[in-house]
């Protein structure tokens, strides 16, 4: 259970996977850890990133069981628990409790384009239905599925309910959403390129999948931040922004993947269909890590 507001920088964690996409759950030990050491403030585990759309039940459980064992207290872990429907979400949400996760994010429902109500007696259920807190997680350029400030509003007021990962890129939605909820309610962004401006507007910090590949780069734009140092933080933004501008490289999520490869991190494919960068492109992302010195 969380403890505090969440808060900082959240690496969205890919989900490692053998050459045969089976679960690589050594490789996720791996990769927990190295987030870890990199300073980041909680982890994020079975969302977007992590392919979640590819992922059965029981291996979104084994995820989450792998992160929290691994993980050992260390920071927060985030299950990404999202359905299509109340009923599959509620069932995901309980078994991310049952794994020991410490929250839940949860996308909007997509394909489907359900009005405010709907929405909102959605995320009231689901609250119902767990102890745990809840962020609920807007990304309306890929679910066409939007959150508009009158209905977080309303949802900030459902007990468990703590907080929005707001993937919008709209900053005038962002700095809307954070004066209609109440102090203790976090909004944190979702794109990358935005957190120190999210931060100026009063934000917590971010989901970022960046931070696979650049923990302590990220985790610094907030701990820089808090501290004081703006123009240290501001710079650690610019340095971060080029890998996230290079997503647009191949079909999302495989850039940060290839990248983790290209690391030594053996995270290896996305599942199909998704496939692997074109050989330009990796070589284009190979010249923008050395660059980074992150090779």
């Amino acid at each position: 259970m969380l403890k505090a507001a969440p808060s900082g920088i959240i690496p969205a964690m890919v989900t490692p996977m053998t050459a045969d996409e089976q679960l690589n759950e050594r490789s996720l030990r791996r990769l927990t850890n190295y987030l870890i050491e990199g300073n980041v403030h909680g982890l994020f585990a079975a969302g977007s990133q992590g392919e979640s759309w590819a992922l059965t039940h029981d291996e979104k459980r084994r995820v989450w069981e792998t992160v929290v064992d691994e993980t050992r207290g260390r920071v927060p872990v985030y299950a990404g628990t999202a359905g299509m429907t109340t009923r599959q979400t509620i069932e995901l949400t309980q078994l991310a409790e049952k794994a020991g996760a410490d929250a839940v994010s949860i996308l909007t429902p997509f394909f489907i384009r359900p009005n405010e109500d709907e929405l909102f007696h959605h995320y009231k259920a689901i609250a119902e239905s767990t102890s745990l807190p809840i962020v609920i997680y807007s990304n309306p350029i890929r679910t066409n599925v939007r959150v508009s400030p009158g209905l977080l509003s309303r949802l900030a007021q459902v007990q468990g309910i703590v907080g929005i990962k707001d993937s919008s890129g709209d900053l005038e939605l962002t700095a809307e959403y954070i004066r209609v909820v109440p102090p203790g309610f976090s909004v944190l962004v979702g794109l990358d390129t935005l957190i120190y401006a999210g931060l100026t507007y009063g934000t917590r910090g971010s989901i970022a999948a960046t931070a696979n590949v650049m923990p302590a780069l990220a985790a610094s734009i907030y701990d820089r931040f808090m501290a004081g140092d703006l123009a240290g933080a501001l710079q650690a933004q610019r340095s971060l922004a080029p890998l996230r501008l290079a997503f647009s490289w191949g079909t999302y999520p495989v850039v940060i993947k290839e990248a983790l490869n290209l690391m030594g991190m053996d995270v290896g494919p996305c599942r199909a269909p998704v496939g692997p960068l074109a050989t330009d492109q990796r070589v284009a992302l190979k010249r923008l890590l050395r660059e980074m010195k992150v090779l």
